[in-house]
């Protein structure tokens, strides 16, 4: 497919780059990221998940969004397709799954992608049109598409993994935001999506 070979090195770099980071400096990223949470207009229902492999944030982005009155919800592994969703309850309400992904053990609630007005969607990547490189397995451009219209959809992402422009496929679903620990919230030109 035209662009796999640019998005595959785009996904080399970036997971070098995030293994390449101290503990001590993904600890801070992780403290900024919920304090940026903490200072958004939160709604009830928040798609969220939890941040593995050196992806930015940790649990207390999950305690943020608590602590600002929403109800979490976090994805529970099955087969490909559209994710499936549960309560976040708090960290001990955590257990192992597939692909090293911590899940909520809390019951799966049907539909719950429809619930959300915010999903926090775990990038290596966004550009500034809103075009979010994931891992590659397409779970959340699966998922995403059965969100409400205006559902904020945001790319949680490092600093510097905001960037110009990404390769972009035909399924590709555009985010309307990102959040990075240093910068904050950013609004994207998602021409394309409304969200």
């Amino acid at each position: 497919m035209p662009g796999e070979r640019d998005k595959h090195a785009w996904r080399t770099e970036i997971s070098a780059r995030r293994a390449a980071m101290t503990a001590a400096e993904h600890a801070l990223e992780a403290r900024e990221l919920a304090h940026n949470i903490a200072e958004m207009d939160v709604p009830e229902w928040v798609c969220a998940y939890v941040p593995v492999r050196g992806e930015p944030g940790s649990t207390a982005m999950l305690e943020a969004l608590r602590a600002a009155g929403a109800r979490v919800l976090l994805p529970v592994t099955g087969p490909p397709g559209p994710l499936n969703w549960a309560e976040y309850t708090g960290s001990a309400g955590l257990r192992r799954a597939r692909f090293g992904l911590l899940e909520p053990t809390g019951a799966v609630l049907a539909d719950a992608i429809t619930l959300a007005e915010l999903i926090l969607v775990p990038a290596l990547a966004v550009d500034r049109r809103g075009v979010r490189l994931g891992r590659g397995a397409g779970y959340y451009d699966r998922t995403l598409a059965a969100a409400r219209p205006r559902t904020r959809l945001i790319a949680v992402v490092r600093d510097d993994e905001l960037l110009d422009r990404l390769p972009e496929e035909p399924h590709d679903l555009r985010m309307g935001w990102a959040l990075t620990p240093h910068g904050g919230l950013h609004r994207l030109d998602s021409a394309v999506s409304t969200r």
